[in-house]
């Protein structure tokens, strides 16, 4: 089981972006933005690690099928009563680097808010079975934290700790992108090198952007 299923998941998970200081709500909404963007009226959209569906009110009018999928079964539960009146939302539980979808499944597969570093799982296989379940001429969006957003990601986390959210942050072990709590909580980041060597033996073409001084996007054309 991950951090995120055992103690960060449903309300506390919610609690966690209820609290976030304005400009890392701003950097919220800018990388949710972005993808609302790359989103075609009509797409079938997978989201890995979704949690409760944070994002899916901004994108539910502009997918035909929305489906997300996390290990944490109470953030599911949640995301279906939250969005029970919706026909085009899914929530399943399922692992996001073993995805039980066929091939070409979706036109645009998303892994946003730091997820390839938060899941734990091998960050290869998670981007390659992403590239599988997407069909030809549709796009995989991959983000983690600009390097220049880290005073205020720290800042958010250290108040999610004073929350009881996080364990107490190990500022010796903390720094350089990464984040380290007492209990056994770590948050890192991909650098655009990072970003480089894990596409590079891809067929598809892959493009970096940052967004808002504060997410940088991987994107990956299939």
């Amino acid at each position: 089981m991950s951090y995120y299923a055992e103690k960060l998941s449903a309300q506390r998970l919610r609690k966690c972006y209820d609290i976030a200081p304005p400009r890392v709500r701003q950097d919220l909404d800018a990388e949710v933005a972005h993808v609302a963007g790359r989103i075609r009226p009509g797409d079938t959209v997978l989201e890995l690690g979704c949690g409760y569906g944070r994002i899916f009110e901004k994108l539910t009018d502009r997918s035909t099928t929305l489906i997300g999928i996390d290990t944490a079964l109470s953030s599911l539960q949640l995301g279906r009563e939250m969005f029970g009146g919706f026909g085009n939302v899914h929530f399943l539980q399922m692992d996001a680097a073993n995805l039980a979808f066929c091939d070409g499944a979706f036109d645009v597969v998303l892994c946003i808010q730091n997820g390839l570093s938060a899941f734990k799982v091998n960050q290869r296989d998670l981007i390659g079975e992403s590239v599988r379940v997407t069909r030809p001429g549709g796009r995989v969006l991959l983000s983690t934290y600009a390097e220049k957003f880290w005073e205020h990601r720290l800042r958010w986390f250290k108040l999610q700790a004073d929350h009881g959210l996080l364990g107490e942050i190990d500022q010796r072990a903390t720094g350089n992108g990464v984040i380290v709590c007492r209990d056994g909580f770590k948050a890192t980041t991909i650098t655009p090198d990072n970003f480089q060597a894990l596409t590079n033996e891809l067929a598809q073409r892959t493009h970096l952007l940052e967004v808002d001084k504060s997410s940088l996007f991987c994107e990956i054309s299939v």
